[in-house]
């Protein structure tokens, strides 16, 4: 890749960047001027604070932006742009949370937080592009390697196997067993109260729980990101077989995992383990008792932090595997 078109895309970038650095600050202030709250995490009814903390992202992510079209990839700069970018993915907390409501659910609990989050994941994009570009050296795209270390299988198997208590669990459930004290006509019911969607009854009337197929095809996104077949399109996709994969395709869904889920899981596992020693009170919610409540977090909390954090190491491998480098 030469210089000239590398500098082409990083303008490019950087004009995209600006862009949604315009629509995100007008986006807040839109929230300001109409009352509308954002919650920062979940469908509550928010504080106007967080409307003015959108609108001072968006200006400072336009402002970094903005000086590297001018002044180039600056230290100080792109300081600044990884600054906000960590700023952005923060805001974007959740956003898986709200894409499964959307498929499983009535609807989101608050469509303008959902934007928003949309909106900064985007951005956070944009912004790790965009002070990433002028880093690589000239040369061509160096060939993948076939496989990740073995630190990063170890990872990925533990990243598998925290999730095969959690899918018992809801599987067990889904075909009408008990567990932790209530059985699966009764999770039925509070699933039809909370406002599932007809396919998530659909399935569980089946015996197939939904987020127990989530985590199954989080499972192969994992061992997808650091195999050789992963960098392919496997023999039985029509038109694209043996095509190479286009790294923003499983990166994307990857970071988004990664980035709700482990922190939710530690930090959740965090809140559990002072619930455990007696630190806190522990609600026992939809279930029988405190201890039952407990025992479903820990399963549902270890697998999401787990999961989660072999997310984000698989995608950095993937990431290092497969970027341009320089040519010999």
């Amino acid at each position: 890749m030469t210089n000239a078109v590398r500098t082409t895309r990083g303008d490019r970038v950087g004009r995209a960047t600006v862009t949604w650095a315009v629509v995100y600050a007008g986006f807040g202030l839109a929230c300001v001027l109409s009352g509308t709250r954002l919650p920062f995490h979940g469908g509550g009814r928010g504080t106007p604070g967080l409307g003015w903390a959108v609108v001072g992202l968006g200006l400072l992510a336009g402002s970094a932006a903005w000086a590297v079209r001018r002044h180039g990839p600056r230290s100080s700069v792109r300081a600044l742009l990884w600054s906000a970018c960590a700023l952005a993915g923060a805001a974007a907390f959740s956003l898986l949370m709200d894409v499964i409501t959307l498929l499983f659910g009535q609807g989101v609990d608050h469509p303008a937080a959902t934007a928003q989050r949309a909106l900064a994941a985007v951005g956070a994009v944009l912004l790790a592009t965009l002070a990433r570009s002028g880093q690589r050296p000239a040369g061509t795209v160096a060939p993948a390697r076939p496989g990740s270390g073995r630190t990063v299988h170890l990872t990925a198997w533990a990243g598998t196997l925290a999730f095969v208590p959690y899918a018992a669990m809801k599987l067990v459930w889904a075909c009408g067993g008990t567990f932790a004290g209530i059985t699966g006509e009764e999770m039925f019911a509070l699933s039809e109260r909370n406002g599932a969607s007809g396919l998530f009854l659909t399935l569980e009337s089946w015996g197939l729980d939904p987020t127990a197929l989530l985590a199954a095809l989080g499972v192969f996104l994992l061992w997808g990101l650091i195999s050789p077949w992963g960098l392919v399109f496997p023999r039985w996709t029509p038109f694209l077989r043996g095509r190479r994969v286009p790294r923003w395709l499983p990166l994307a869904p990857a970071l988004l995992g990664a980035a709700t889920l482990a922190p939710y899981g530690v930090i959740g596992v965090g809140y559990l383990t002072l619930a455990t020693t007696g630190a806190v009170t522990m609600r026992r919610g939809d279930f029988h008792s405190s201890a039952d409540m407990l025992l479903v977090a820990w399963i549902g909390l270890t697998a999401f932090a787990v999961h989660g954090t072999a997310l984000a190491v698989a995608a950095r491998a993937y990431w290092l595997r497969t970027r341009p480098g320089r040519a010999r």
